[in-house]
């Protein structure tokens, strides 16, 4: 390792045996014993950790919402919080099981599957590594092979958040870059801003977009403008209509669409009290993409 990339590893690890805090997300819902498992073996490991949950509600499979729940949290946590992700559709299989120490100076346990791509993206990733299950593995638990998340995972982020294992000392370092999936970033093309929806604000049935505020706004676009909005999937176009860029929700009728720039300060589209999703039947993902531009009013 060079001296510069030995410095900011250090840099980066240097509050993390001090967190003693870890963080589970998973689609196992909460409806079993499956996230008390894990929680279990956590606090058996380690009674002085701090157990949190970032949900379990992720879609069953659907390791891309898992990626972008990760970097929607991610970085509002303190440097050195360990982060447990379990979407693991293919739980037993060959695909790896990794530690990972971001540049933001996190740790994220998990299949390498994909669930690290936003991260990777928009943070960055310092080192990877492989998880040696010899030494890193709930006792007695070598002929279990569909529960990751309790036996692998659980326990080796519960040891490193403890201090109980060194970062270098869960497996061998691989290359840093992880299995990624599709996350293109927006562009611009002619008059248009052209992104993709990546997830959904699920309780209210929001689309947010990969649109940054200073990209909406550096296009001549503003708050009170009329925007044109086509949403297509596998360019097949499913919503083309005009509407308003808000500030609130409240500057357009009950059930009416608008424009706005959400908490993550990225564009997004909604119905004033009520599922722009489920009115419209559209989904999130690398298949969806959405082109905006400015309305221009024809003059008389």
């Amino acid at each position: 390792m060079s001296d510069s990339k030995a410095a900011e590893k250090w840099k980066v690890m240097a509050p993390w045996k001090d967190r003693k805090t870890i963080v589970f997300m998973s689609d196992f819902g909460t409806n079993d014993g499956a996230v008390s498992a894990m929680r279990g073996v956590a606090s058996s490991v380690s009674g002085e950790l701090k157990l949190e949950n970032l949900t379990h509600e992720i879609p069953q499979f659907n390791i891309w919402e898992a990626s972008y729940r990760l970097i929607q949290t991610i970085t509002y946590w303190p440097a050195g919080t360990v982060f447990v992700c379990v979407i693991d559709p293919g739980v037993g299989s060959e695909r790896e099981s990794v530690a990972v120490l971001t540049k933001s100076g996190h740790i994220i346990v998990t299949p390498d599957n994909g669930t690290l791509s936003h991260v990777q993206k928009e943070i960055g990733i310092l080192e990877r590594r492989r998880i040696s299950e010899t030494e890193n593995r709930l006792k007695d638990s070598q002929r279990s092979y569909t529960f990751y998340g309790r036996d692998v995972y659980a326990y080796t982020g519960a040891r490193l958040a403890a201090g109980l294992v060194d970062f270098q000392d869960v497996g061998p370092l691989l290359d840093p870059r992880p299995v990624m999936l599709r996350v293109d970033s927006p562009i611009i093309r002619g008059n248009d801003i052209e992104g993709t929806i990546e997830i959904l604000d699920t309780r209210y049935g929001s689309l947010w977009t990969n649109i940054p505020d200073t990209l909406f706004f550096s296009q001549g676009m503003n708050y009170g403008d009329d925007i044109r909005v086509l949403i297509s999937c596998d360019k097949r176009i499913v919503y083309g209509y005009t509407m308003k860029a808000c500030r609130n929700f409240s500057e357009v009728a009950l059930g009416q669409p608008l424009l706005y720039i959400n908490s993550l300060l990225k564009v997004s589209i909604a119905l004033n009290q009520g599922s722009f999703a489920e009115a419209y039947s559209i989904g999130t993902g690398e298949h969806w993409h959405i082109r905006i531009s400015k309305e221009i009013r024809q003059k008389d």
